[in-house]
């Protein structure tokens, strides 16, 4: 294959979502298969609509699903600057040469005129569109406008019969007749271009082989050929990747759950998870293999494989694909990630920075089986630590089928036996809670769920002896107090 150029190009109107994501991904994947170049491009020629941050905001989410641009804002390169908002001049040369040739003309219609024009269409039950009343005004009548300095928008002069049709690498050929096409506008009143003119203007300027973009784009890319051939320009290839719905059906939206790239990183996803999620939706490599590393996806990756249909978007199984990456993870990794949350959230006061690790590396390998989500640690560590810790449920201190004496002989016989341990591991503590089982008379069941709620305040906890080791004889005997203390309130 020839030099691979592929390109994402967002739009700075919002924070980047899931589906933008999928996206820049199948470009970059393509464009690191085959050797080539990937770019990153800033449409923000829409300033009504910009958003404080977003564009910071798409390079981090970026950077941090491990998507690198050889060319872009921040790196710069050949064809800069690869913001469009910079590139005015260009794109107004461009737009001056098409009405030099006959391929675009002024247009000084009103937005009131096209808005009338649009209700008359709509009462009429008619497609909506352009009605060309500008494209074929006499010189006469140009220059009046010209003297009047009526605003002017340029709009492009499409073929009035015929068809335009592209190839489409996942879909095949597309077609459309040219009386469904309207004289779309390339440069607006402000001077800035439309996503179609400037989008065009790039992709050929910047040497782009293959457009790689979202198939809400298809009903565009027979205008975007008709200005390929008025500049007499050769197209790139085009390859449009399925939408992305929602469980159930429909589009994704906020009300389904975390639709933005920060929201799945602030929610506790892993970039690797989210990376091998997103890279099967809408693409596969057989119906077998789940698990794949960057590296192993550009590798595999063939635009020939997305599929055409729609791709569902599954909470549950992105779910579980971040809690197998998360049991993968070694200790030492598991603790730099989740201790941005643990600060978050106020769980630090465990002396100084070197106890407080240590005793944190301790925890994480009894919860770590547990966790799907980075942020579920306060919940599954809390017990351990003094300042957060509470005995949520005081009744279920007392046995099943038990009394408050039969509590009370469980905790004074365990701490007894427990002051007396010269080690505190976590064999020679489950030595001595079978023994007690059997001395109390009770059920293994009974004399274990008075201790879990005793140490831990909760029915739900790692296992207790390895509990009990790791948070260390003191704090356990202090634990069996504060429980002996509430029983006799």
């Amino acid at each position: 294959m020839e030099s691979v150029r592929t390109r994402f190009a967002p739009s700075p109107t919002g924070f980047l979502h899931i589906g933008g994501l999928r996206t820049a991904l199948f470009a970059y994947l393509f464009a690191r298969h085959h050797g080539g170049r990937y770019i990153l491009r800033i449409e923000d020629t829409d300033r009504s609509r910009f958003v404080e941050g977003a564009l910071e905001d798409i390079m981090d989410s970026l950077r941090w699903i491990g998507i690198r641009w050889d060319e872009g804002p921040d790196t710069g390169g050949p064809f800069a600057p690869y913001q469009q908002s910079l590139r005015r001049e260009i794109y107004e040369q461009f737009t001056l040469q098409l009405i030099e040739h006959g391929h675009a003309y002024r247009c000084y219609c009103t937005p009131e005129r096209l808005f009338a024009l649009r209700e008359e269409q709509k009462k009429q039950g008619l497609d909506h569109g352009y009605d060309r009343r500008c494209r074929d005004l006499t010189p006469e009548e140009r220059k009046a406008h010209e003297d009047r300095q009526d605003q002017s928008v340029i709009r492009l002069k499409a073929p009035l019969e015929g068809e335009t049709a592209f190839e489409d690498i996942i879909r095949g050929t597309i077609s459309k007749p040219n009386s469904a096409l309207d004289d779309l506008v390339l440069l607006k009143s402000d001077g800035f271009p439309t996503y179609h003119l400037a989008n065009v203007v790039d992709d050929h300027l910047m040497d782009v082989s293959h457009v790689i973009r979202g198939d809400e784009w298809i009903s565009s890319t027979p205008r975007h050929i008709l200005l390929y051939r008025a500049f007499g320009w050769e197209p790139p290839q085009f390859a449009h990747v399925p939408v992305i719905l929602a469980p159930g059906g429909g589009k994704l939206s906020k009300r389904h759950g975390a639709t933005m790239v920060r929201e799945f990183r602030d929610r506790g996803y892993l970039s690797e998870a989210l990376l091998n999620f997103i890279a099967l939706l809408g693409w596969s490599l057989d119906d077998k293999t789940e698990f794949f590393s960057m590296e192993e996806l550009v590798e595999r990756f063939d635009l020939g494989r997305v599929n055409k249909a729609p791709a569902v978007f599954s909470f549950e199984k992105l779910d579980w694909f971040n809690g197998v990456y998360i049991r993968k993870k070694a200790i030492p990794e598991l603790y730099a990630l989740v201790l941005p949350h643990l600060m978050a959230d106020g769980i630090l006061s465990v002396g100084d920075e070197e106890e407080r690790r240590a005793y944190i590396m301790r925890i994480l390998p009894l919860v770590q089986e547990r966790l799907n989500h980075l942020t579920d640690i306060t919940d599954r560590i809390w017990f351990f630590f003094d300042e957060r810790f509470e005995i949520r449920e005081p009744e279920a201190l007392i046995p099943k089928k038990g009394t408050r004496e039969d509590a009370l002989r469980i905790i004074r016989r365990v701490g007894e036996e427990l002051e007396g341990l010269a080690s505190f591991d976590e064999q020679d503590i489950e030595s001595v809670m079978r023994r007690l089982v059997e001395e109390l008379g009770l059920k293994t069941g009974q004399v274990f769920m008075t201790l879990r709620i005793a140490l831990t305040g909760s029915r739900v906890s790692p296992g207790l002896f390895e509990t009990m080791a790791v948070m260390g004889k003191n704090r356990v005997i202090d634990r069996l107090k504060g429980a002996w203390a509430v029983l006799e309130e």
